[in-house]
């Protein structure tokens, strides 16, 4: 027997296999493992709760197309990852929480508990390491799951096996590991191919629209496009994969233009590349015209048809494919005429593509209070205009979050994240912080409401002592904005009581500074010259730390996105 544990074993392994962060709370269970991948290169990211430990996990791995890591302590440890790792798994985000386990026959432990049916309980992958001779297989098997099926992946470490002795063999078989390659995507069939080119041939009004399953297609859909004559939009999620494309509408859904709403509805063909075509994007299907039709192309076969009838389901990559249907036009005849792509629609797209091209009315001024607050819309208008190009914005749940995502532009896929797939407030900051060591260039910037701010606010800490120079922006309104305007009066016009869902002033900006990062109210377009001087000096290479926005926002009456979300409810 060598002289190494198992828990030493997982932690060379993982780092072995390309795992280059791990986010994680450390107790007893965990010291070993976690001390093990510090030691073989794996840096590592102590947060204030597991929970914002996984959110930042999965904001990393979306924003580096990496695998990320997550360690915790055995029971309760694991318990707090959950409504995060639910996220992650809904999301199909590649992670592992290494999480350790009370041993079998210690059934009497505080921390004993169904660890693997946490896991599926979020339907998150659950795996084990068995037992020191099979630790190199148990944490190779749990890499391929979360990196070649795109799982969440809870990797039990029994407390009792992580302390055994490895054999000699595995650790020369340690040694000589490397990740192993990659399976080839496959792409769709030569007569799924056929029945897409024809009717994209037929097509005179062609959108596709790319979900996140084909975040890494941007280029083979933008060529497709340009052939077929096809207009592009983007599922929230793959948001910005076709920046700088003069035909890109941006989002499709409920944060789509009044432009982009109008040219996916005029579509008489739409084409979901790794999407989901769900109520949110296709707005409960008012954005797909009577007579289009729908192809939808994906990996996952159950996937295909799940959410709305379509007239096409075509199993395969996204890339691929696209990549196949564009070789077998460029073999036959490539479609006459321009279709979507006229001069006229880049026009209207180069001057109304935008939120912030979009008149609206100013709510900003005194409120029933007297409180002076500023119009959202104006707010994130003012906020595109000084941030820097360079930026990765992320965004926490609530009434609020139309307006960063809509409004905030950013360069590429890579700088949005977007964690809604379990709709949950609170996972904005540990997002953001994910995705700022994901993409240390660019400027990290959150949109959340001050409900979501408050629920996490303990990782503000893990924010300071980073050093990041992150920008949070609190759209505050004082309550759960979301409930207010979804709960409106009855019949007769009568109000609920809101007393649950309101609540007294808290002082968001001093709150920030009691963690010793930099907090400013604004209430105005003027105060944001305190960001301006923030920005010029990490413009200079000052360092400059986090820096809070409350921003006392007045009432929309309910966010333009939200009343489109509720109406199928």
């Amino acid at each position: 027997m060598s002289a190494l544990t198992v828990a030493d074993v997982v932690g060379q392994a993982l780092a072995k296999l390309g795992a280059r962060h791990c986010f994680g709370v450390v107790g007893s269970g965990n010291f070993a493992v976690t001390n093990a991948l510090r030691a073989a290169g794996v840096e590592f990211t102590a947060t204030r709760h597991e929970g914002g430990a996984v959110t930042m996990a999965d904001a990393y791995a979306r924003m580096s197309d990496t695998v990320a890591l997550v360690s915790v302590h055995q029971g309760c440890g694991l318990t707090n990852t959950a409504t995060g790792l639910g996220e992650a798994a809904k999301s199909r985000t590649p992670l592992i929480v290494l999480a350790a386990e009370a041993t079998a026959a210690a059934v009497g432990s505080n921390f004993a508990m169904d660890q693997p049916g946490l896991a599926h309980s979020v339907l998150a992958e659950s795996l084990r390491v068995n037992s020191a001779a099979s630790v190199l297989a148990d944490v190779v098997r749990a890499f391929r799951v979360a990196r070649d099926d795109r799982r969440s992946v809870v990797l039990n470490l029994p407390l009792d096996v992580q302390t055994q002795p490895v054999p000699d063999a595995v650790v020369a078989s340690l040694a000589t590991l490397t990740a192993p390659a990659a399976p080839v995507p496959p792409r769709a069939g030569d007569e799924a191919v056929g029945h897409m080119v024809s009717l994209l041939a037929d097509a005179q009004r062609p959108v596709f629209i790319a979900g996140r399953g084909a975040r890494h297609a941007g280029a083979e859909l933008a060529a497709l496009a340009e052939t077929t004559g096809a207009l592009l939009a983007a599922g929230a999620v793959a948001n910005g994969l076709f920046e700088g494309n003069e035909f890109n509408l941006g989002i499709s859904g409920g944060f789509s233009t009044p432009l982009a709403a109008e040219l996916i509805s005029g579509a008489d063909l739409i084409v979901g590349f790794g999407c989901a075509l769900n109520m949110w994007t296709m707005r409960h299907g008012s954005l797909i015209g009577a007579d289009a039709k729908v192809v939808q192309v994906d990996l996952d076969p159950l996937a295909l048809g799940a959410q709305r009838p379509i007239d096409l389901g075509v199993v395969g990559d996204a890339a691929a494919t696209a990549a196949a249907v564009e070789a077998a036009f460029r073999a036959g005849k490539v479609p006459d005429g321009p279709r979507y792509r006229t001069p006229e629609i880049a026009a209207r797209i180069a001057e109304q593509g935008r939120w912030t091209q979009v008149g609206t009315e100013d709510l900003s001024g005194p409120g029933p209070d007297g409180e002076v607050r500023i119009d959202p819309r104006v707010l994130s208008t003012a906020l595109d205009e000084i941030l820097p190009p360079e930026r990765v914005v992320s965004i926490d749940s609530g009434n609020f979050m139309g307006y960063p995502s809509a409004y905030l532009r950013v360069p590429d896929e890579f700088g949005f994240c977007f964690t809604q797939a379990f709709q949950s407030i609170g996972l904005g900051l540990g997002t953001s912080i994910g995705a700022a060591l994901a993409q240390p260039s660019r400027l990290p910037v959150l949109g959340t409401g001050d409900g979501g701010f408050l629920m996490a606010v303990a990782e503000m800490e893990t924010a300071v002592r980073l050093g990041l120079d992150l920008l949070v922006v609190v759209y505050n309104d004082d309550a759960y904005g979301a409930e207010i305007h979804h709960f409106g009066p009855d019949d007769s016009g009568r109000l609920p009581d809101f007393g649950t869902v309101t609540f007294p002033r808290v002082d968001i900006a001093a709150l920030a500074r009691g963690f010793g990062a930099g907090g400013v109210t604004v209430r105005s377009v003027e105060d944001l010259d305190l960001v301006k001087a923030w920005l010029g000096e990490r413009a200079a290479g000052h360092h400059v730390g986090p820096l809070v926005v409350d921003a006392r926002i007045a009432s929309d009456g309910g966010s333009w996105w939200l009343a489109e979300a509720f109406k199928g409810h």
